[in-house]
């Protein structure tokens, strides 16, 4: 037991190390949402449903109804694991902990780690940003949608800063699990979770 407890002190902090070295190659590219900001209301839309305690947990909440997800660690995965590739030793790193997530995301605490990393160098502002833009929000047209800009564009044909609030609050409902409460392939399973989420809202 006291090995096995060893062995995974020893992988968390190697996985910590190695995410510090490779922050400045993992936001190199980070992309921005200063063209589609969200607004205030959508903000507090966003943190009420996918992450309460924001801005006060340090990358992970335990106790803030989310487990350990939060919009940290999405974001984490996204920055570390995602589709940016990285080179030479940090390259190698990064393939081996693709493997570990992609193998056993339910079990891997790896990518938590990162977010505190990635928490501790990257502000609160700038993680809303990225998020933002890189949210995964389902497949359209056979194509991948990232983000809360092109989702307004596939999903209701209108910029981001034109959506009503309910409009946007369908886009939120989404993130759990975007292909399943589709509003175009799913529309019955959309308009439950859309309830679901409005009376999240109103209970807060």
């Amino acid at each position: 037991m006291l090995a096995l407890l060893l062995a995974l002190a020893g992988y968390l902090a190697v996985a910590a190390a190695w995410a510090w070295t490779a922050f400045p190659a993992a936001v190199q590219n980070l992309p921005q949402a200063s063209a589609v900001p969200l607004s205030p209301r959508q903000v507090e839309i966003l943190l009420q449903v996918e992450d309460p305690d924001f801005y006060r947990h340090s990358g992970l909440s335990v106790f803030g109804g989310q487990g350990l997800a939060t919009i940290t660690s999405s974001l984490a995965r996204s920055v570390y694991l995602g589709e940016a590739q990285f080179d030479g030793a940090t390259g190698a790193f990064q393939r081996f902990y693709r493997g570990v997530f992609d193998c056993c995301k339910k079990i891997d605490i790896g990518r938590d780690v990162m977010a505190l990393v990635l928490d501790r160098k990257l502000g609160k502002p700038q993680q809303l940003d990225a998020y933002s833009a890189l949210v995964y929000m389902g497949t359209q047209e056979g194509r991948q949608v990232r983000g809360f800009g092109a989702a307004a564009l596939s999903y209701y044909g209108k910029p981001l800063d034109r959506l009503s609030e309910q409009e946007f609050v369908g886009l939120v409902a989404m993130i759990k699990a975007p292909n399943l409460y589709h509003p175009v392939r799913n529309p019955a399973q959309f308009v439950q979770r859309l309830m679901q989420v409005n009376v999240q809202l109103r209970n807060q």
